[in-house]
């Protein structure tokens, strides 16, 4: 990795936020494309900080840490990467569903996807159906990314797929859901495109589902 990259990596590592973006300014300083920054040192540090939390290595607080750290230097770098003409890995627009007003889940997974390049719109929590069909049709998403945090929401997630289905656009769009009380069996039984039991497994069913 390129030197200057280096200390952008481990500070997204260690979640220090100060040094990612003091790092990011100086690689930005002389010379380095922000592209290169975010697609060779924020992306790969948050791909670990995925395997790290997948082995058990870290938790939850780590990588809330981590990805704010990363969410630092992405914005020294949004600007330009919009000038530059950088396409993300894909859109997602991600929300708590009607009724739920949980959204640390969310709000962590929506860091995850951001550190796997993908562009995000946090439409919040109480999020009612016709809002995600809004942003499939104002915001022209790939996936749309539902949280439940009770066992009492969880038949939004369902009701807002058959609203998406009968409005027409159920093949213009994938749908994650995920949240506590979420199971693989019930995200198949409603018809979801995919299950994730954690934010760093929702940054990798994302990213295949785009590709």
């Amino acid at each position: 990795m390129d030197q200057t990259l280096e200390p952008i990596y481990k500070a997204v590592l260690n979640g220090d936020k100060d040094t990612v973006t003091e790092n990011v300014q100086t690689a930005l300083d002389t010379g380095t494309d922000a592209g290169v920054i975010l697609q060779e040192a924020l992306i790969p540090a948050m791909g670990e900080v995925g395997q790290l939390f997948e082995a058990g290595e870290y938790y939850v607080p780590e990588m809330l840490i981590a990805a704010r750290a990363m969410q630092a230097g992405l914005a020294l770098l949004k600007p330009l990467l919009v000038d530059s003409d950088i396409k993300p890995t894909g859109k997602v627009a991600i929300g708590t569903v009607k009724g739920d007003l949980h959204d640390i889940g969310k709000n962590l997974v929506g860091m995850m996807l951001e550190g796997a390049g993908f562009e995000i719109i946090d439409m919040g929590t109480d999020v009612s159906p016709e809002k995600f069909i809004a942003a499939i049709n104002d915001e022209d998403v790939d996936i749309l990314a539902m949280s439940a945090l009770l066992t009492t929401t969880m038949p939004m997630m369902e009701t807002t797929i058959k609203a998406v289905d009968d409005a027409g656009l159920r093949d213009a769009v994938k749908i994650i859901v995920g949240g506590a009380p979420v199971t693989n069996e019930y995200a198949e039984k409603i018809g979801a495109d995919g299950f994730a039991p954690d934010a760093s497994q929702a940054a990798s069913l994302a990213k295949t589902l785009v590709s």
